[in-house]
């Protein structure tokens, strides 16, 4: 398994109290208080979040996200200072010239109802080797979309430390219609992680060496019910007979500071993407800013 080809997820099964009791919030909390790093799966691949590690007794503990074991959705946290909208749409943040430990961070994008949910758009950004973001252009920022099974992968370096932080990934996830999800993720074994005020043991990575670099794995599970939504990445096959009024129009591309209008509205382009039905303007504030 690789982080370009993630297992497709497994159907939630039943477990007992003993498995029941081993939740991926328990795992954590014991393994940033004994100093250790997350325990990963003992095969030559990468573990994804989801995936089964074993105890020191052999016994394997139940795979996460499950949302019927404690696990509430993915916790959010700051935006912080550093976020700039009008990212770049793209799955890896490096250059010919990118200094740095290389790091792939791999997993899915869950509801509620643990079903993986593709077209959630997520939008990462972070410091840079040295610890500072780049607040001139846009180096170390980009969105993407899951994709058909709810799966991602980002392509980038272990972030440098800055003064009052420890090492983290700044992300945004926004499902279809649905509100955005502001959230920041963190390393395993981090010294700074016992002194920094922000960090939480439930936004850990698994992160193992690998690739010549560090591979991360991570499941975000949204606070949302129902299915899977549209795939913003694929133009609608069976559009509306009766399209929206206005000049906003399904499976047309849009650049950063596109003007439509919608319902009425008008509304100005914050990230490039191809629009697709249920994306509307009104939908999705990540992606269009009403004017005044």
């Amino acid at each position: 398994m690789t982080p370009d080809a993630p297992t497709p997820p497994d159907h939630p099964g039943t477990r007992s109290g003993a498995d029941r009791a081993l939740s991926r919030k328990a795992l954590l909390r014991a393994a940033v208080a004994a100093g250790a790093a997350v325990p990963l799966l003992a095969t030559g691949g990468v573990a994804l979040a989801r995936d089964a590690a074993r105890s020191s007794t052999g016994r394997t503990l139940t795979p996460t996200p499950y949302c019927d074991d404690g696990d509430d959705p993915t916790p959010d946290q700051m935006e912080g200072p550093y976020f700039k909208p009008n990212s770049p749409r793209r799955t890896s943040l490096v250059t010919p010239g990118t200094v740095g430990t290389p790091l792939t961070v791999a997993g899915y994008v869950f509801g509620r109802n643990c079903a993986p949910l593709p077209g959630v758009l997520l939008d990462f950004w972070q410091a840079d080797n040295a610890g500072a973001y780049d607040m001139a252009g846009y180096a170390f920022r980009g969105h993407q979309f899951t994709d058909a099974t709810g799966a991602f992968t980002l392509r980038t370096i272990v972030p440098g430390l800055y003064p009052g932080r420890t090492r983290h990934l700044h992300v945004k996830a926004q499902a279809p219609g649905r509100p955005v999800l502001t959230t920041q993720l963190y390393f395993p074994g981090e010294p700074r992680n016992a002194t920094d005020a922000l960090f939480d043991p439930a936004l850990l990575m698994n992160v193992r060496a690998g690739g010549g670099g560090r591979e991360a794995t991570f499941d975000f599970v949204l606070d949302v019910d129902g299915g899977p939504g549209p795939d913003p990445t694929d133009p609608p096959t069976d559009p509306p007979t009766d399209p929206p009024s206005g000049t906003w129009a399904p499976g047309r591309s849009y650049t950063a500071g596109d003007r439509v209008t919608y319902g009425g509205r008008a509304y100005r382009c914050l990230q490039g993407h191809t629009a697709t039905t249920g994306w509307e303007p009104p939908n999705v504030p990540a992606l269009w800013r009403p004017e005044s």
